[in-house]
């Protein structure tokens, strides 16, 4: 069925909205990572600290993964995601003002929170304005939200952090309070711009399958949630990302202080050549959505299971890359980017939307999300722990590893294709 103008006008705005409010969380998320060493100078902090306060950070993310995911397909995404976004900014605000590692566990604690409701609770958003056959390429497009957010976030808080004239006189506590202000307007925009689904502005539903009713209508959704956990795909899906979220959080968290550390970077060049990570991780987004829909027919499996083998060759040459000097690293950090992010985007966005449908998205989201987000848990002690015992190099073996356990498991389910219908 053709869309109306009032349909396309609709989805488009909702695009747009839901783009921009996950985009803006990374202003209050990638922060930490680039003010985290004159922290700890000005603190007497160290890297178990650093640590310790992710471990936090990632534990309260990965249980409001698992209740938010609920509580957006029952009470809708829009006033989930509002509060997450603004509970996010204020504990920022704080951040700034901290001076023990017992205040900034408990501020971490609050914005882990915050984070929490944004992506199943957008993604439950984006679900009933796009159609099964439209997602990998719709959803890719999407998913740059984290990437470019990404991206802006890290050049903007080194900026705000080091390099600005203004009130220079606080320091890095310029990388928390002016991210704060730019996420409290993108809150604003979100909550009173953006609508949960077609219904709520009068409109006919987009979604044509006949099990597609609205999951807000009285549905069982403890009912949808046996039905998703007995789905294998959503459970090879939940490992994969498992490990592309531990590498990915490696990343994001520890790269400025790798290259800093380890290559003895600046602290002004480290957090630029780190935003490369996310710069060309866009376009590994992009392939990774183009790839699913038009060369594999919506079969996402077969992209994953591509893209994490190509994450584990790329690991293993970054030694041999990091001998040509500051292209070699960046070069490296820009292919590390496109084999993480596309795999990664694409189990989270298209991926979950399949497995749970109109009915279940924002649970099959929190789930694979939140399973996800245990590795990101886990991942600075991992990197503490790897670094600490057998130096940096033999990071990335490691990475090289855990990417070919991905990619094998993805492999499983090379030709499976998710139906929809299938929750009723």
């Amino acid at each position: 069925m053709p869309l109306t103008t009032e349909q396309k006008y609709w989805r488009k705005r909702v695009f747009l909205l839901t783009w921009l409010a996950y985009a803006g969380f990374y202003f209050c998320r990638k922060n930490l990572s680039v003010t985290w060493s004159s922290m700890e100078a000005d603190l007497g902090l160290d890297n178990s600290d650093y640590a310790s306060i992710i471990f936090v950070y990632s534990l309260i993310y990965t249980i409001g993964q698992f209740v938010n995911g609920y509580l957006s397909d029952k009470f809708g995404p829009r006033i989930i995601v509002s509060t997450g976004l603004f509970l996010a900014a204020i504990a920022n605000i704080f951040l700034g003002l901290s001076f023990s590692v017992g205040i900034i566990i408990f501020l971490i604690s609050l914005n882990g929170y915050g984070q929490s409701t944004g992506w199943s609770g957008l993604i439950k958003n984006m679900t009933p304005w796009y159609r099964s056959n439209e997602r990998g390429i719709v959803m890719s497009w999407w998913s740059t939200c984290y990437v470019t957010g990404g991206f802006l976030a890290t050049v903007f808080a080194t900026y705000t952090a080091f390099d600005m004239d203004f009130m220079s006189e606080l320091g890095w506590k310029r990388g928390f309070f002016f991210p704060s202000m730019v996420l409290v307007v993108i809150a604003f925009l979100y909550l009173l711009f953006t609508r949960n689904n077609p219904q709520e502005v009068n409109l006919p539903s987009i979604l044509e399958d006949k099990y597609q009713t609205d999951s807000d209508d009285n549905q069982d959704n403890i009912k949808i949630l046996k039905i998703l956990i007995k789905n294998n795909a959503l459970w090879i899906y939940s490992s994969c990302y498992f490990i592309l979220k531990l590498t990915r959080y490696a990343f994001l968290f520890w790269l400025p202080i790798y290259l800093e550390k380890a290559l003895n970077y600046d602290v002004n060049d480290s957090g630029y050549i780190s935003s490369v990570y996310e710069l060309i991780g866009f376009f590994g987004v992009i392939l990774a959505g183009y790839s699913s829909d038009k060369l594999f027919k919506s079969k996402r499996f077969s992209t994953v299971a591509l893209m994490m083998l190509g994450l584990a060759a790329v690991c293993l040459l970054h030694g041999t890359l990091v001998s040509f000097g500051k292209m070699g690293v960046i070069s490296s950090i820009a292919l590390i980017g496109i084999a993480t992010y596309g795999p990664d985007s694409l189990i989270c966005t298209a991926g979950a939307m399949d497995v749970g449908g109109k009915k279940g998205a924002g649970m099959a989201a929190g789930i694979i999300n939140g399973t996800g987000s245990i590795g990101q848990m886990f991942s600075g002690f991992i990197v503490v722990a790897v670094n600490e015992a057998y130096g940096w190099d033999n990071l990335f073996n490691f990475f090289v590893i855990l990417s070919l356990v991905g990619g094998g498991l993805a492999a499983l389910k090379w030709n499976y294709k998710s139906p929809e219908k299938y929750i009723s």
